[in-house]
């Protein structure tokens, strides 16, 4: 069996659009047997591109790749908050989230930070709390129009 090669690198202007089709694919493929049709079709937009595009370019944020190819991306606010990090459907399971939390955790201490936080998805909770993070307090977020439940969880480093 061939191991998989992934490579992780800095997030650049121009993966604004692989990072959107990254986000909407990972939650209509994926997070779609956690929520209900009308709770991924409310949070699965992105209505405004340059906006998405500045936000991203405006805090560290990884693109993880396979062969080339973006196949999954983090940023980190400030604080220490993973703030995103979806991958690709096709390529789940082959360990670019886990080398894009780990990049992400890297920064957080690099930065002087002692602890991360995120607030995972029903589907990304258990990733998490498999690499010690644990659910501070379940969460119901409105998108527009939806209620859509979530946990806010953190991890010490």
């Amino acid at each position: 069996m061939t191991r998989e090669v992934l490579t992780i690198r800095d997030y650049i202007s121009t993966d604004a659009d692989a990072t959107i089709d990254i986000f909407l694919r990972a939650i209509r493929d994926v997070a779609s047997k956690d929520y209900t049709p009308a709770q991924v079709d409310a949070w699965a937009k992105v209505e405004d591109r340059d906006a998405w595009a500045k936000r991203r370019a405006s805090r560290p944020g990884w693109i993880v790749q396979r062969e080339a190819v973006p196949i999954g991306f983090a940023d980190l606010e400030p604080n220490g908050l993973l703030d995103m990090m979806f991958v690709h459907p096709d390529h789940q399971g082959i360990g670019a989230a886990s080398l894009l939390l780990a990049t992400v955790e890297a920064e957080v201490r690099n930065q002087g930070l002692t602890r991360i936080s995120t607030e995972a998805s029903l589907t990304a909770r258990p990733f998490f709390e498999r690499r010690g993070f644990i659910v501070l307090t379940r969460q119901s977020v409105e998108k527009r129009g939806q209620i859509l439940e979530n946990f806010r969880m953190e991890k010490s480093l």
